[in-house]
């Protein structure tokens, strides 16, 4: 996920085009991270030692791992953990950056330690973000926001399906809690039980659009019911999942049916709406939740 984040702040700063940032995403889907370049952005290897190893492998039938270790660059331990970490879709990302020649390694070491300042992340922060774990992401994410534990809990697992269901490069905006969220489509459902929770997609229909045809696996041609269906069909399975997990921890949880909108619906309550803009493909949803609260669908 922290691609996702990193690419947009270089896009902002104007390093690197929309274009060229989907043409990154596009590349980076199907490949697998080099070792080289995997080892000097562990700080393993220099740039120039990487190279050198790659312009022996023209010379040599030896693969880059057994050659950076006869050298004395790398050690057999090292290369294992290299090599588990080739499907990471961060080093994936930087990997098609610089094959574009958009940026060195060097340029994206110092990228990241301008975005690490400007958004005042540590050290720790930033390699939870580039771990891939969903539950250090989101911990960094909402860690000065005043949300319930089950809340958290929820946002983590939405976000997990989001990546394994939907699209894997999205990013989170910044969550608040508001009084009102208003939209011209939503996809709903209430979860009731030991917990009441109202959850629910908000948006102007693109996003929901793009969630609906990833999930159904077919494309619609307008936005109307049938893509709020499709997308509370997504939000059932993932209230579902949620449900079951909270039934290991003996929480009793029972899914009403769903809630579909294709007009302009508001919910309100005061200051109980926990909001989560959700970015896919440059799109906007809302992920909406309420806890134990008097919240109002109009």
């Amino acid at each position: 996920m922290f691609e996702a984040y990193f690419g947009k702040y270089l896009e902002d700063r104007g390093v690197i085009t929309k274009e060229q940032y989907q043409e990154v995403v596009v590349d980076s889907q199907n490949a697998r991270v080099r070792l080289g370049i995997l080892a000097v952005a562990e700080g393993f290897m220099t740039e120039e030692e990487a190279d050198e190893v790659n312009d022996a492998q023209r010379r040599l039938d030896k693969r880059f791992g057994d050659i950076a270790v006869d050298r004395g660059y790398l050690t057999d331990s090292q290369v294992e953990m290299l090599l588990n970490k080739q499907g990471d879709s961060y080093l994936l990302f930087v990997q098609a950056v610089v094959e574009k020649n958009i940026l060195t390694l060097e340029q994206i070491k110092d990228y990241v330690k301008e975005y690490k300042a400007a958004k005042k992340l540590s050290d720790l922060d930033v390699e939870d973000l580039k771990s891939g774990d969903t539950d250090k992401i989101i911990e960094v994410i909402l860690r000065d926001c005043s949300i319930a534990p089950v809340i958290k809990d929820y946002i983590s697992l939405t976000a997990r399906n989001i990546g394994r269901f939907i699209e894997r490069q999205f990013r989170i905006g910044p969550v608040s809690v508001v009084e009102k969220v208003t939209a011209p489509y939503v996809a709903a459902q209430v979860l009731d039980g030991d917990y009441r929770i109202f959850t629910g997609f908000f948006g102007e229909g693109e996003a929901l659009k793009i969630i609906a045809e990833a999930y159904a696996k077919e494309e619609f041609d307008v936005i109307d019911l049938d893509v709020v269906d499709a997308t509370c069909e997504f939000l059932n399975c993932n209230n579902g999942l949620f449900a079951t997990k909270l039934s290991n921890e003996y929480v009793d949880i029972d899914m009403l049916p769903p809630i579909l909108k294709d007009s302009v619906t508001v919910i309100k309550d005061e200051g109980n709406i926990v909001k989560v803009p959700i970015y896919i493909k440059d799109q906007c949803v809302d992920l909406v939740i309420c806890r134990e609260a008097d919240w109002e669908l109009e």
